[in-house]
């Protein structure tokens, strides 16, 4: 079934698309911790990567590292409630699923750790 929202259309899908947006950040904090502990770090880390980076890229990449792991860990949190939705039960490819979402947060991190450590220390 496709949803009645889909056909709309200008402003007042921006404006849907906005509520539906906020819903998401509102259900991802309350409902993830691990997406709570990112939105901490990131309050502090964003601030500071503008602070330290030394050119407007350095100030740019080193914020949007940090908002990377928060996107790639929306997107695993939504992995993680969709696969939860369908079945509770375990099965091997909802763990896979859910690892490769783990493995992207990894990742994610793993760019965040390089990209400060080479600004910082270059």
């Amino acid at each position: 079934m496709e949803s009645p929202f889909k056909g709309k259309t200008g402003f007042s899908r921006l404006l849907n698309a906005f509520g539906y947006s906020v819903e998401g950040f509102k259900a991802a904090f309350k409902h993830e911790d691990a997406f709570r502990q990112e939105v901490f770090l990131s309050v502090v880390l964003v601030p500071l990567g503008v602070y330290l980076g030394k050119t407007p890229i350095e100030k740019a990449l080193l914020v949007a590292v940090i908002l990377l792991v928060l996107i790639v860990e929306l997107f695993n949190s939504a992995i993680e409630a969709a696969v939860d939705h369908t079945s509770i039960e375990r099965h091997p490819l909802a763990k896979r699923a859910k690892d490769i979402g783990s493995a992207a947060v990894f990742v994610a991190l793993t760019i965040v750790v390089s990209v400060w450590g080479l600004v910082l220390l270059a």
